[in-house]
């Protein structure tokens, strides 16, 4: 999950995609659930219900992708995107 986090930073907002600039990303990979995550919520309004998670659970990890921004036009790239860094490939995915 460290290596997804990293690289939907760089990805998605350092690089100031534009599709993913009216959101914000939170980690959440310490957890003690055993399911680290990353959230992306709405930046005007952080407190809000998460529109993207993805987690990780068991071992060997099994990645999961849900909430509204998979159902936007921006889903399939984030899919592909999550599951290319989960592989290992770092490259950041052309946006939609």
């Amino acid at each position: 999950m460290e290596r997804i986090a990293i690289a939907a930073q760089k990805c998605w907002f350092a690089s100031r995609d534009a599709a993913f600039k009216p959101y914000r990303m939170a980690n959440e990979l310490n957890s003690y659930s055993g399911r680290p995550r990353i959230l992306l919520v709405p930046a005007r309004n952080p407190e809000s219900r998460p529109l993207l998670v993805v987690h990780a659970e068991g071992t060997p990890a099994r990645l999961e992708a849900f909430g509204p921004l998979m159902e936007s036009p921006q889903g399939s790239r984030i899919a592909a995107d999550i599951r290319n860094w989960a592989h290992g490939n770092n490259a950041c995915g052309k946006a939609a």
